[in-house]
């Protein structure tokens, strides 16, 4: 090997090892602001680092937001750190130099240290994470892969997310399942009235439960591990929905005591668009068929799950610098900071004449994520006040019982910009 080739070869190799190693490019970028920062408010108290604007400032620099607008619907889907967008260009420029070559001979072989880093963050073993593109995707295979048959129940509820409801309601037609969906009014602050709910549903014949652990449209945190142990006490299995939950609570999928859970790593976790997680324990992969086609559908491999065919590598090496960048400022730290943002504007928009939330500020039953509505305002007009009027980005919500609009903050908001919010809230209620 020549002098030449061998040093392509070598920054190959370090392309591959960065987000895995000490050379990653969030180091590169912003270790030493992220050190001096920690270092000015390690001798707080929690409550005060949540409040000290001058560190949150660190982090809020590291984004690449539109200044034209105020977004607040990052429930929807997150920015990703500056750091994370450059580590996907820098990976795409490398498979475009030769992709296929570089995409499966190089880029492909970050996997493995991806899913380590995955499982590291999850709390579970990396033979249990497959790598995908969003929670639709990975709990779908879960939904369509588990032999259900005619007259076996699905417990759910009518917040699921749509997508999921969907796939159920597919098996309804193709199988014959059983399909129960509860219907509760949010926000509820009673854990043991959540899981009576699904308590009452049960028969016989039920097989599985389905749970949203953060319900999108409003926030609201549900009971999990107790509805888990309920069902495993009577032979049911749990299936979660942790797509709003995953990187912005702090807690680890052990935690749950579920069977399967998926997740969209492009919202709090601020991964790449377009990245997602499945987990399924050990003991139960051999019996889930895997979405896309695989050649050993009963294989114990999780990867048997990841057979997509030709997908972006650059975008599954991108997670592993969003991961850097989430664990640099502590995933307690950083969910205390969302809910605090949340509770900021929330408290204040809840003296506004014909203002009415939508969601708990119990820390227990919300995060980031909240209702609101106006009073004699369609849902649809808020949001278009809000963002013709103001430049403040929001998205409406009217589903089944539900009719608001969603709110949801990340940590590179600012407090001036939750008081523009509180303030157009104010002049919209008063007109």
């Amino acid at each position: 090997m020549n002098f030449n080739n061998r040093r392509a070869f070598l920054k190959q190799a370090a392309t591959i090892a960065g987000a895995f190693s000490v050379n990653s490019l969030f180091n590169e970028v912003h270790g030493a602001d992220f050190k001096n920062a920690a270092k000015k408010v390690n001798q707080l108290l929690p409550n005060q680092i949540t409040e000290d604007e001058d560190y949150w400032g660190t982090i809020q620099r590291c984004y690449s937001v539109n200044p034209s607008i105020i977004n607040l619907n990052n429930g929807g889907v997150s920015p990703s750190p500056i750091v994370v967008q450059q580590a996907v260009e820098r990976y795409n420029q490398l498979a475009n130099e030769g992709p296929s070559y570089f995409m499966w001979r190089i880029l492909d072989q970050g996997r493995e240290p991806l899913r380590e880093k995955l499982a590291n963050l999850a709390g579970v073993l990396p033979e249990e994470i497959a790598i995908n593109r969003n929670a639709t995707e990975a709990l779908n295979t879960i939904i369509l892969g588990l032999d259900l048959k005619s007259g076996d129940e699905v417990i759910g509820t009518k917040q699921d997310y749509p997508h999921m409801i969907q796939a159920y309601q597919q098996r309804v037609l193709r199988e014959g399942i059983i399909y129960k969906q509860l219907n509760f009014d949010l926000p509820i602050e009673d854990d043991a009235q959540i899981v009576r709910a699904y308590e009452a549903a049960i028969t016989a014949k039920t097989k599985l439960i389905h749970v949203t652990h953060m319900i999108n449209w409003v926030g609201q945190i549900m009971p999990v591990q107790k509805i888990c142990d309920m069902a495993h006490a009577r032979g049911i299995e749990v299936i979660v929905d942790g797509a709003h939950s995953f990187g912005l609570l702090d807690f680890k999928i052990a935690d749950l005591h579920c069977d399967y859970f998926g997740t969209s790593l492009h919202k709090f976790l601020s991964a790449p668009i377009g990245s997602g997680m499945l987990w399924v324990k050990k003991e139960k992969i051999e019996k889930i068929w895997p979405l896309p086609s695989s050649g050993k559908p009963h294989s114990t491999d999780i990867r048997k799950f990841e057979e997509l065919g030709t997908r972006s590598f650059p975008i599954e090496q991108g997670i592993g610098e969003a991961i850097n960048f989430h664990e640099a400022i502590g995933g307690k730290r950083k969910e205390d900071r969302i809910r605090y943002l949340k509770n900021y504007w929330a408290s204040k928009a809840q003296q506004i004449p014909k203002v009415k939330l939508h969601t708990s500020l119990n820390p227990k039953y919300s995060c980031a994520i909240c209702g609101v509505s106006i009073d004699g305002i369609k849902p649809a007009d808020l949001e278009a006040a809000l963002f013709n009027q103001y430049k403040i980005h929001t998205v409406s919500i009217v589903w089944e019982n539900i009719s608001c609009v969603r709110v949801t903050p990340h940590v590179y908001t600012t407090i001036n910009d939750l008081d523009k919010f509180v303030k157009a809230l104010t002049e919209i209620a008063a007109k």
